[in-house]
């Protein structure tokens, strides 16, 4: 059983009663209510933070699809995509939380539904209402990438590749409980909002788009494989992750091996263009803080390589937009 996280923590109620009576599941007019005056428990039901740092992301695959500036059609479109996603993965948290909510009275008691903040019903109104929402901002990209006679079928098939990822990941087949699998079905969502970026904008095929895509794959799935090692106990009985299998050492290992995949993809855009190759110096805190990770992975502070591996991520991100304008 895990332990509590800290977006976990330091929940405050919201309602001063509980939601879980009969009266209140049928009252149309209390889960209005809910809706409304609980919009802190909603957010928190979503996972914000998450979802906020994946929304950034759309704007930055478009960005490095474009490499200059924006036209104001762009802009709409790109602003629609990231609510699309936002959407997205609201729906998809407040899924997992529907499904979860009797492990997480015990393991995350303080989340909005195993702390009685929010009723099922209520929640699974809010899923409905977050996928309607989504799908609207699709389709409306779509139609505007048609109008202006770009091609919106990448934008499609990526937005479906991400809906039968996270199915499999969290409900059907459950991917999350079969280790590698699943950080491999996670990594390529993540990697995939960069791709969904620039299909935004009609873009896809540009080389950068895709090395940086990667690079942001490979750091992902060597943090989620690292993140296993870390919790390996907690996971026992539930998971049979890559840590289970191989072990702590050789798990460890393969993550960096996966860190070395991820700087051949960054080093790419500064060899063979469009960067400079002396301009690769704007990733050195990122390559620096990745190459030193066998430091940790040696002395197995999992969660302080995990840590670092996020941050180097934001690093690079902003090293391959920097060189876009000096």
């Amino acid at each position: 059983m895990k332990a509590l996280t800290s977006e976990d923590l330091e929940l405050e109620y919201v309602f001063g009663q509980s939601q879980h009576n009969e009266q209140s599941n049928e009252n149309p007019s209390f889960i209005a209510h809910t809706m409304s005056g609980g919009l802190k428990a909603y957010l928190q039901l979503m996972r914000m933070k998450n979802v906020a740092l994946a929304a950034i992301t759309v704007p930055l695959g478009a960005q490095f699809a474009i490499g200059g500036s924006w036209i104001e059609s762009q802009l709409t479109e790109v602003i629609l995509q990231m609510l699309a996603v936002i959407f997205f993965i609201g729906a998809g948290n407040t899924m997992n939380d529907i499904k979860d909510i009797e492990i997480d009275r015990d393991a995350h008691p303080n989340r909005p539904l195993a702390a009685n903040l929010i009723s099922i019903d209520a929640a699974n109104i809010f899923v409905k209402l977050l996928w309607i929402l989504s799908i609207s901002c699709l389709v409306i990209g779509v139609f505007l990438l048609n109008e202006s006679k770009a091609s919106f079928f990448e934008l499609i098939a990526i937005y479906l590749i991400a809906v039968t990822l996270m199915m499999t990941y969290d409900h059907g087949p459950k991917y999350k409980n079969k280790g590698l699998i699943g950080n491999i079905s996670i990594s390529i969502m993540v990697g995939a909002v960069i791709l969904y970026g620039a299909a935004s904008v009609g873009s896809l095929w540009n080389s950068l788009v895709w090395w940086i895509a990667g690079v942001v794959f490979f750091t992902n799935l060597a943090r989620e494989i690292i993140k296993d090692c870390q919790d390996i106990e907690a996971d026992k009985g539930s998971r049979d992750t890559l840590p289970m299998n191989i072990g702590l050492l050789k798990s460890r290992m393969t993550a960096y091996v996966i860190i070395m995949a991820s700087l051949v993809c960054l080093y790419i855009p500064y060899w063979q263009g469009p960067f400079h190759l002396n301009q690769i110096i704007f990733q050195t805190p990122a390559i620096l803080m990745l190459i030193t990770l066998n430091r940790e992975l040696a002395i197995g502070e999992d969660y302080k390589a995990s840590s670092k591996i996020r941050i180097a991520m934001l690093l690079g991100l902003l090293g391959f937009i920097l060189p876009m304008y000096v």
